[in-house]
């Protein structure tokens, strides 16, 4: 089986993880971790993959966008009820994103990012989830992170990022508190001296 892609090779860093350093000065990106599903020289596009979504659960998600009316959502899997939905950015934040694994593809909507990971943005994959013929593995999220040409390379220059290539286990891991540092820690980076390194710039 092939491995990922290799977006080093091309500069460009589709399909990896960025994670923040403790002297991001974006307050909406403290902690996160972004899996970027798109790099190139017309900017970059990720998913926050470690926030959740304050005051809504994916039931009441689906009840407002009428995929699972009331008396149906009893019969939804325990899996669905306790599925999390992400912040995945601060661009637009009415929109659904859903990162998946690869056994789930549409081909009008669906964008392949690496070998084990997809995005589709429609409607049709959480009627597919909740029918369960949806992907194995599943993350939701409102919005996006979005960066404009060269805007990314100049905040990894400015220290604000690492990046390293991404897990799948780590992606669509249900501890969301534990992301973070696990992201670290495949780098070999414990989170404690890295804040405490940053204090002494």
């Amino acid at each position: 089986m092939a491995s990922q892609s290799h977006p080093e090779d091309e500069g460009y860093l589709d399909g990896q993880l960025l994670i923040a350093m403790p002297a991001m000065g974006d307050e909406r990106f403290s902690r996160s971790v972004i899996y970027l599903c798109a790099h190139s020289s017309e900017g970059a596009m990720g998913i926050v993959i470690n926030q959740r979504a304050p005051n809504i659960s994916f039931t009441e998600l689906l009840d407002q966008l009428n995929i699972a009316p009331d008396e149906d959502s009893i019969s939804l899997p325990e899996s669905l009820d306790s599925m999390a939905v992400h912040f995945g950015g601060p661009v637009e934040t009415g929109r659904g994103f859903v990162l998946h694994s690869a056994d789930y593809f549409k081909a009008d909507s669906t964008l392949p990012v690496d070998d084990s990971t997809c995005l589709t943005a429609t409607i049709d994959i959480l009627r597919d989830i909740v029918k369960g013929s949806g992907p194995d593995k599943a993350l939701l999220a409102l919005g996006y992170a979005g960066w404009g040409p060269g805007q990314l390379e100049d905040e990894i220059q400015s220290n604000g990022w690492l990046n390293c290539p991404a897990d799948p286990g780590l992606i669509f891991d249900p501890e969301i508190g534990r992301k973070y540092n696990k992201a670290l820690g495949s780098l070999g980076v414990d989170p404690i001296r890295l804040v405490n390194d940053s204090g002494h710039a």
